[in-house]
């Protein structure tokens, strides 16, 4: 029999825990619900990605280039701007940004990467610039609905990858102009040379390594930052990637991003044996890991959803594939690894925003896993479309190409278990 009293008792416990001091109902602690606004922007979103980005996807991984009229029809409608970034990210839970980076992604991974570049560099100057600098050189990055730009954020080197120590482009300040003069070679920029506004990485001490490094702009038209070589790359082909050539490029004293007194007092501390906090580069990927994961999360959905259409469609001897168990495991199991990666895009969005501390390396773990589940995804769709699948009349192949750099830019697959190593063991893992 129940025991009434207990029964009572709980209700009571439940009762308190659900009121809070001012005695209104207080609602749960915890709920992955998406509230009005997550959906509405989701939906919005979906509705572009969906109405003219995926028409547009296979004629732009053709021709290799910038779709500047999808990006144009993005900012007519708001959704290519500043304002737009900036609602995404005053989501107090984290969650917009990856919500819409997935939508967008999940029409097509070149174009969303055309779209979304220019988030890495506003990233950099959000993230380490001043009030004013902000004001300033965001704007500037999206251009106008009539007149949109690009902005580019350059880190990488022929010889400085994953180890962005290496990095050897150097920054020296000139004090009797109040410029910087910057010289060397970035490889890899998505919107490398054609963006109006450059955020780059440069070394203002060399024998500090990383920590000597700092942030600058390189303003429109400035002299001595020129394109290089375009990349011809396997994914992603509707995104400009180039190296850029910074050949004595002399900007104003003002295009360091936090300042030189900070920057001064920053390298004091270094020199003195103490601590830091993050250099130039890495804080800019660290904030945009799960974004990434989200966008990488896109592209394994999109592949996923067809395959599975595909499936309940293809017939071979009599049936439909989908009612062979190989096939439907397969699908099952796609949709079970695209979830649980979701789950660690998510947690890390909302740890980043709420400033939760990355304890184990979670925006790493999201990033990796979702990388990973995207290449995986893609390749699984590809075998379930057969012959078909390994054609461009079909679409999961340009996913499957799109997918790998998920493994690869913003922290390869080794550099993400190398930082999840470090973290979870407290060894400095080689």
């Amino acid at each position: 029999m129940t025991d009434t009293s207990a029964v009572a008792e709980a209700e009571k416990l439940v009762a308190e825990a659900t009121v809070n001091p001012d005695g209104a109902p207080d609602g749960p602690k915890f709920t992955l619900e998406l509230n009005q606004d997550q959906k509405d922007i989701r939906e919005w979103v979906h509705g572009f990605a969906e109405g003219v980005v995926r028409p547009a996807a296979e004629e732009w991984d053709e021709r290799e280039e910038t779709p500047w009229p999808v990006i144009q029809e993005a900012a007519k409608i708001g959704l290519y701007s500043f304002e737009a970034l900036g609602q995404f990210w005053a989501d107090e839970t984290g969650l917009t940004l990856p919500i819409a980076n997935e939508e967008l992604f999940w029409g097509d991974a070149g174009i969303g990467m055309a779209i979304m570049g220019t988030a890495l560099a506003v990233a950099a100057i959000f993230g380490q610039g001043t009030p004013e600098q902000m004001g300033e050189w965001i704007p500037q990055c999206f251009g106008s609905a009539d007149d949109p730009k690009v902005a580019a954020f350059c880190s990488s080197e022929p010889d400085a990858g994953s180890d962005v120590s290496a990095i050897r482009t150097s920054a020296k300040y000139d004090e009797a102009s109040d410029e910087w003069i910057i010289n060397g070679q970035k490889a890899w920029a998505t919107n490398g040379g054609i963006a109006d506004v450059h955020v780059v990485i440069a070394t203002v001490d060399r024998e500090l390594g990383s920590r000597g490094h700092a942030a600058f702009v390189i303003p429109p038209g400035t002299k001595g930052c020129e394109q290089g070589a375009k990349v011809k790359k396997h994914g992603l082909r509707a995104s400009h990637t180039a190296d850029v050539h910074l050949d004595d490029c002399r900007v104003p004293g003002a295009c360091l991003l936090g300042g030189k007194e900070k920057l001064d007092e920053r390298l004091a501390r270094v020199r003195e044996g103490k601590k830091s906090k993050s250099q130039a580069a890495m804080q800019t990927f660290e904030a945009s890991r799960p974004t990434v994961g989200a966008q990488a999360l896109g592209i394994a959905r999109a592949a996923y959803e067809y395959s599975l259409e595909y499936a309940k469609e293809r017939r071979q001897f009599g049936r439909a594939i989908i009612e062979n168990q190989s096939i439907a495991f397969t699908l099952a199991d796609m949709k079970l690894e695209i979830d649980a990666a979701r789950l660690l895009v998510w947690r890390a969005a909302w740890m980043g925003r709420t400033g939760q501390k990355f304890e184990n390396a979670e925006g790493s773990m999201s990033k990796l896993k979702a990388g990973e589940v995207a290449v995986w995804s893609t390749e699984r769709a590809i075998q379930i479309l057969g012959g078909n699948g390994y054609t461009r009349e079909f679409p999961v192949e340009r996913m499957h190409r799109d997918a790998k750099i998920y493994t690869i830019f913003e922290g390869t697959s080794e550099i993400q278990r190398l930082v999840i190593s470090r973290a979870i063991s407290g060894v400095h893992v080689k």
